[in-house]
């Protein structure tokens, strides 16, 4: 059935009663579909899910294709896409008149943006990697991680103390044990 909204994927939004057959709740729309209730009420405030019909005590009553609708949004979601990209993707569906190509431009918008996350990650990864291989794990309370992880170029001066170079301490720090506050 099609929305007052030209949406495929929605019911119309009265607010009235309608028959209640085959009609869900939203916790059984939460159930059915893996998401959270407070989740299915941001995706309504935000306008993604469209408004359900009402039942004369005023609940909320939901129809296959809210399921449907919002299945479409999680995956979305588990892919990666944000909220304006959905928003976009079920904006040329509620059309009726959307093409291919316009959904895939929107895909690829959106891969571009996941290469970009991964080269980060992979940045963060050697980032990371580095500040590990900086410490021995011993027992002394100087930690080549958390002095990096205070100042990024504590990394580069535990690298040369390892290499046998003549780097400075961390300011404030002596080698191997912190200063005597007196």
């Amino acid at each position: 059935m099609t929305g007052s909204k030209g949406n495929p994927m929605a019911e119309p939004a009265s607010k009235t009663t309608g028959s209640q057959s085959g009609r869900l709740t939203r916790g059984v729309l939460s159930k059915r579909t893996g998401c959270n209730i407070e989740t299915v009420r941001y995706y309504e405030r935000v306008g993604l899910m469209p408004d359900p019909v009402r039942s004369e005590g005023g609940h909320r009553l939901y129809s296959e294709e809210h399921v449907r609708r919002l299945r479409f949004i999680r995956r979305c979601r588990e892919l990666g896409f944000t909220i304006v990209e959905i928003r976009a993707l079920l904006g040329l569906v509620d059309r009726h008149d959307y093409t291919c190509a316009e959904i895939r431009d929107i895909t690829i918008a959106h891969v571009e943006v996941v290469h970009r996350k991964i080269a980060d990650l992979r940045r963060l990864e050697k980032t990371m990697i580095s500040m590990i291989e900086q410490c021995d794990g011993g027992a002394v309370p100087e930690c080549p991680v958390i002095d990096a992880l205070f100042d990024p170029a504590a990394t580069t001066r535990h690298a040369g103390l390892r290499q046998g170079t003549a780097a400075s301490p961390p300011a404030g720090r002596a080698r191997g044990r912190p200063r005597a506050e007196g």
